[in-house]
């Protein structure tokens, strides 16, 4: 392990140990992948830093959430129909929500309820009661509903859709739309600042990230993203992840196989890291180039770490938030979407 991460972080071998043990004293509880190509969940040990159970689910696993304790997943199946509820102690599916085509889903917070579910080729953003899995209030929206987020105080839904280019925003109260915002093609995630002033918006086929006022519902910003070296049609944004202070926000750029590094204030992109480097892996005893297309993160809970979903080498990065660089990878199943980490 010790020789793999030398590799990787380029460290004497005297740094590189107490770099190593602080990141495996530091590193607990579990992470989940959703894998949409073999139609499984992973389990990832994060003290042990490999994939302990695999979980068969329906057809096309994508968008998951997590109840506030950690026990339940929510897992969007897209090609079945249908999300199921899953119990994260003994795997089991505890309940199910039948709904067409859903590709991503939030949760309410505080109080795991309602659920907010995109359904995409429906055109739809519907409301659910997971406790009894009943249907509350479905709105319209654009063509190709997406990204999905839920305001800090509940009151406000931000949803992203594909084919019209827009972020729609509605009122949790009423189900009413209260503004659409034009934004650059294929709008992919919206995230919320944790102030709940700002919509952060993603669009993958723009290659930006537009900054909405989240009262007003005006742009206030556009960040662009240049990597020397590559062409703009690689950087692809997607995810995503905005620290607890509003001060960092870490944005997947797909195909680019990075991660953009913003000051959230400021609007400006400080780094990039580079989740696409070399890995000695024991297995097969050869190094390996891992960390291709991150698609979608999430932090630990201390958001020391940042976990990305690689959905092209079949992989989790995990990034030292703080020095910003990888230092280790996990396998996982084909084409992992999203991954989400237990909060306990």
């Amino acid at each position: 392990m010790i020789r793999r991460r030398s590799v990787l972080l380029g460290l004497p071998p005297a740094l590189l140990l107490a770099s190593a043990t602080s990141a495996e004293a530091a590193l607990s509880g579990m992470a989940y992948t959703a894998n949409e190509k073999d139609n499984t969940i992973s389990v990832i040990d994060l003290a042990a830093m490999k994939t302990v159970k695999t979980v068969p689910t329906g057809q096309r696993p994508r968008g998951m959430d997590l109840t506030s304790d950690g026990g339940r997943l929510l897992v969007c199946l897209g090609d079945s129909n249908r999300i199921d509820i899953l119990d994260t102690k003994s795997w089991k599916v505890v309940g199910s929500i039948d709904t067409p085509d859903p590709e991503y889903a939030a949760l309410r917070q505080p109080g795991n309820n309602p659920l907010y579910v995109s359904n995409e080729n429906n055109a739809l953003v519907t409301v659910w009661n997971i406790d009894t899995q009943k249907m509350l209030v479905q709105m319209p929206t654009g063509v190709e509903p997406e990204g999905m987020a839920v305001s800090p105080d509940g009151q406000l839904i931000a949803n992203t859709t594909e084919t019209t280019s827009m972020a729609q925003f509605f009122s949790y109260g009423t189900g009413k739309n209260l503004a659409n915002v034009l934004v650059p093609p294929r709008p992919r995630w919206a995230a919320f600042t944790h102030d709940g002033r700002e919509v952060w918006v993603s669009s993958e086929l723009g290659g930006t990230v537009t900054v909405i006022d989240a009262k007003t519902y005006k742009v206030l910003d556009t960040i662009h993203f240049v990597i020397e070296g590559l062409r703009s049609t690689f950087i692809q944004p997607v995810g995503i992840n905005i620290t607890r202070d509003d001060k960092r926000a870490f944005v997947c750029l797909g195909p680019a196989n990075r991660v953009a590094v913003v000051d959230v204030p400021e609007r400006k992109v400080v780094s990039y890291v580079s989740t696409s480097s070399k890995t000695f892996n024991a297995t097969v005893k050869k190094y390996l180039l891992v960390g291709q297309r991150p698609w979608h993160a999430n932090f630990t809970p201390d958001e020391k770490y940042l976990l990305t979903a690689n959905g092209l080498s079949n992989d989790v990065s995990v990034i030292d938030a703080t020095r910003l660089r990888v230092i280790d990878t996990v396998s996982v199943g084909q084409q992992p979407w999203m991954v989400l980490i237990s909060p306990s």
